[in-house]
Order: structure tokens, then C-alpha cells, then sequence
């Protein structure tokens, strides 16, 4: 038995560590730590919504698609303030292991005085970050999750300063894209907004989840692996157009057409200092204020400065 017992806990190891989600949310100097999926909900006190498990959602109908969970908040539910125009950052569990496919980011203001006991899936969603394809081709390009990744995988976005006040969910999504189906990641944290504006979000802006995505989708169907993507330099993000465009529908992301909110900054410049020391393996560090290890790339990649203080391989 023990021996059947210790065989079964390996065999479901590599499916957790391959997956995961959002484990904490800092906003300025406060830091929230998360929901613990596989712990008991008893006790369980933070402004993240409690959420169900590492594995990911492979269908954009699925009932949990909201906030990875049934759309309820915690027994202990807490809320956390912020200013209209400050940002914040949500942290996943490291290295995230997927660096294909889109990053996004939604807000519902909720009805009342606070999000506590309004399920998310009745809340009407808006986006107000996304990056998908920043560089190269579908098939081997640089990715908002390559760029998540390189950066702590961590994303930082803002909360636009034009949002009225009010209580929010805010809603932390990536997508993986290298498997059919694609693989849904989406957390959610309760915000109270002040400071803000009177722009309220057009119809055409609102989704519901579920409900904004279809399986079919031209962003979600897609085979990275294939010949056509081989040379496919643009990519549709999935879900309504940007929050604050008017309703206008977004632009296939791409080399030509980044869509990168103004709160992250990508330069594909390589360092100006000749590349040294062994070999850096995709997706690693090969430079950055304060780095001393190598800085040159396996081939065929290069060594691409994502912000001052990290470079990496890709």
C-alpha cells in the first residue's frame, strides 16, 4: 500500500508543478498572499477569490472560467483599496511554464457597496490589459506569457484612472496556447476603486464569462505547431476590444501591432556588449543591471533586453 501510495503522489507531482495560478498580489507597498487551492478553505482570509485547482480550464464555456472556482467569494473575503490610476502586480507560482499564448486583464464593478457575496459570473467584465504575439511568428515568437515569465512571472498592469468608483474584481488571466485545447489560467482579487473618473465602459466593451470566448475562436483555435504558423506574424487576442477604445475591435497583435498597454515596456534591442561565457538555454537570463553570467544565447535565439534589469534568451 505505501509503496502504491508514494507511486500515485510522483505520478500526479510533474501535472501540479506544470500548472498552477496566482499565489499573491502586491499594490504599492502591500502585499496580499493568495488562495491555497489544495489547502482547506477553513481560516482562509485574502483579497483573491478562492479558487479550485493548478490544472487549467480547457474550455472557454466552462462554468469556472470566471475566477477558476464556482464565482463565490471567501468565507473571510477581504477587499483591498486602491487608487484609480495606481498599479498592481499579480505573482504565479515559479518558473511559469508556458510561454505561448496571451496575457489579459479584466475589471467588473460590482453592484452595492462591496463585491463580498455577488458571484462573478453575473458581473458584466471589461479588459483593461492584454499582450499577445510581441514578436517573431506564432510558432517560435516572443509572447505576453514569455513576457510574464521574464519578468518574475509577474504582471503588472494599472487600474485606469478614468474607472468611476466603486467595488471591483479585478481578473488575471493567462492563456497557454501550446496544446489544443488551449489551456485557461484566470484568478480574481476584490478591489475597492477611489479617486477615479466617469467613464463608464461601452456596451460593446462588457462580456460576460462565460460567455466572451467561443472554442472557436480564431485566437484560441490554433495550432502554433502548424506550417501556416510557421510564418503567421500576427495573432487576434481573444475576448471584447480594450476598455477606453471606443468599442473599436483590437488589432491582431504582432510584430507591426503590439498590443501592449503603456504600463509595459518591451525592447528587442540586444545588449551592446560582446556576448560571452557558455551557452544560455531558451527563455534564460543573458543580461541586466547587476547580472554577471553568461550572456550568450543557444542558437538560434538571441539575447533581447525586456527592461533594464533583465535580458533574456529567446
Amino acid at each position: 500500500m505505501l509503496v502504491q501510495l508514494i507511486a500515485s503522489a510522483f505520478a500526479a507531482l510533474p501535472q501540479v508543478l506544470a500548472h498552477g495560478g496566482v499565489l499573491s498580489i502586491s499594490i504599492g507597498n502591500t502585499w496580499y498572499n493568495g488562495w491555497s487551492p489544495y489547502n482547506s478553505p477553513t481560516g482562509q482570509t485574502t483579497i483573491i477569490r478562492p479558487w479550485s485547482t493548478y490544472n487549467p480550464i480547457t474550455d472557454a464555456t466552462d462554468p469556472t472560467i470566471s475566477c477558476n472556482d464556482d464565482g463565490s467569494s471567501g468565507a473571510l473575503q477581504l477587499t483591498a483599496p486602491v487608487t484609480a490610476g495606481e498599479k498592481i502586480t499579480a505573482y504565479w507560482n515559479q518558473i511559469w511554464p508556458h510561454p505561448y499564448g496571451p496575457m489579459l486583464v479584466y475589471m467588473a464593478q460590482c453592484p452595492g457597496t462591496t463585491c463580498t457575496g455577488v458571484n462573478s459570473d453575473t458581473l458584466s467584465w471589461f479588459k483593461i490589459d492584454e499582450s499577445g504575439l510581441i514578436n517573431g511568428t506564432v510558432y517560435d515568437g516572443f509572447w505576453g506569457d514569455g513576457l510574464m515569465i521574464a519578468d518574475n512571472s509577474s504582471w503588472t498592469t494599472t487600474i485606469p484612472s478614468t474607472v468611476p468608483n466603486g467595488p471591483y474584481l479585478i481578473r488575471f488571466e493567462t492563456i497557454a496556447l501550446h496544446s489544443l485545447p488551449a489551456q485557461f489560467y484566470p484568478e480574481c482579487a476584490q478591489l475597492m476603486v477611489t479617486g477615479g473618473g466617469s467613464l463608464a465602459p461601452t456596451a460593446a466593451e462588457l462580456v460576460k464569462f462565460p460567455g466572451a470566448y467561443s472554442n472557436t475562436d480564431p485566437g484560441l483555435d490554433v495550432d502554433i505547431y502548424s506550417n501556416t504558423a510557421q510564418t503567421e506574424t500576427t495573432y487576434p487576442i481573444p475576448g471584447p476590444p480594450l476598455y477606453g477604445s471606443g468599442g473599436a475591435a483590437s488589432s491582431p497583435s504582432g510584430p507591426s501591432s503590439t498590443s501592449i498597454t503603456p504600463t509595459t515596456t518591451v525592447s528587442t534591442t540586444p545588449p551592446s556588449s560582446t556576448p560571452t561565457g557558455p551557452t544560455v538555454p531558451e527563455y534564460g537570463q543573458c543580461g541586466g543591471t547587476g547580472y554577471s553570467g553568461s550572456t550568450v544565447c543557444a542558437s538560434p535565439f538571441k539575447c533581447n533586453v525586456v527592461n533594464p534589469y533583465y535580458s533574456q534568451c529567446y
